[in-house]
């Protein structure tokens, strides 16, 4: 096992940073059934408002459903806004039963919903709060869902990863901090390594059967993923200056939401990764695979494409979950 050999830049067709509606311009989704998870805010707005005016029927489950209809109202019809809390494997599950009720296939699942760098807290199953609700809710959205996946005959799913992957790989020994200290930034490193390699090993279990995977870096962009950051601490970061408004740095570096959700959508639609699966990507493309210890700003780290780790998280999640 290893890493992917096609683990490579290609030719994308695009440039690294276009808007939203660029990226799916000229594509006809009439007829498709998409669903995008956190749809209401950020990044995932963005994509949704893209992905409908290229035709596509989207859905939009979220926790806070009466904060979604209001945001996507005039977007999406209000029926494909369900209540869907990721901390609850309960509620996830309800949903799916819900939406097959409904839906006998998907062809495109955007897990774009995450929090980031929060305190410490568990979730309903108590699993910890970031890879609980990054991961592990998605995890068990995908494994209920996958009956509708396969039927699409083509289906794509598309997991958000980051480049805070790069902070560490997945402790299988403690994943839950039980027993060593938690390490908010640690923690979110952690769930995004998760994120890219549920598409590895996703896309090995699915590709027979017509489902391939992918993840993406966004990129860096001011949404609501930071409220849990104080303005002091963002200062420290780089990210801000101290009256809280951008710093040079990411006034030179970081996207507009829109441009945010152009990598997502790229991987979710474009023609140019028919037979490919199981990437990670950023900047409308396929990223490098670059070693352990690269300073880049961008790339991918072993521990978030090693195809071995990536079947070792998966039995270890579906482990955790069949425990309970």
């Amino acid at each position: 096992m290893g890493i992917s050999e096609n683990q490579k830049p290609i030719d994308s067709g695009i440039a690294p940073t276009p808007e939203a509606h660029e990226v799916v311009a000229g594509l006809d989704l009439s007829g498709k059934t998409v669903m995008v998870t956190g749809g209401y805010s950020g990044i995932g707005f963005e994509t949704v408002k893209a992905l409908v005016g290229a035709g596509a029927h989207v859905h939009a489950p979220g926790r806070d459903i009466e904060r979604a209809r209001k945001q996507l109202d005039g977007v999406i019809s209000a029926d494909h806004i369900d209540k869907m809390d990721l901390s609850d494997l309960t509620s996830v599950e309800k949903f799916g039963e819900d939406f097959l009720s409904r839906h006998k296939k998907l062809d495109l699942l955007i897990c774009n919903a995450g929090i980031m760098a929060c305190p410490f807290e568990k979730t309903a199953q108590g699993f910890e709060s970031q890879i609980g609700v990054n991961h592990f809710g998605h995890f068990a959205l995908i494994n209920k869902l996958m009956g509708a996946l396969e039927a699409a005959q083509g289906a794509r799913v598309v997991t958000l990863s980051s480049i805070g992957h790069r902070i560490g790989g997945i402790d299988f020994d403690d994943m839950h901090y039980e027993t060593r200290a938690y390490e908010k930034w640690q923690s979110y490193g952690q769930s995004k390594t998760a994120k890219a390699l549920l598409a590895v090993e996703l896309d090995r279990r699915g590709k027979d059967k017509g489902v391939r995977a992918f993840s993406v870096h966004p990129g860096g962009i001011f949404t609501p993923l930071q409220r849990h950051l104080a303005n002091e601490e963002m200062v420290a970061l780089g990210w801000t200056k101290e009256d809280g408004s951008p710093s040079d740095l990411a006034a030179a570096g970081f996207k507009s939401p829109s441009v945010g959700a152009s990598t997502t959508l790229w991987a979710a639609t474009s023609p140019k990764l028919e037979g490919l699966g199981g990437l990670y990507c950023n900047d409308c493309n396929v990223a490098e695979a670059v070693a352990a210890d690269s300073p880049a700003m961008d790339g991918v780290r072993p521990w978030a494409a090693d195809e071995e780790l990536a079947a070792r998280l998966w039995e270890t999640t579906q482990a955790q979950i069949a425990a309970l």
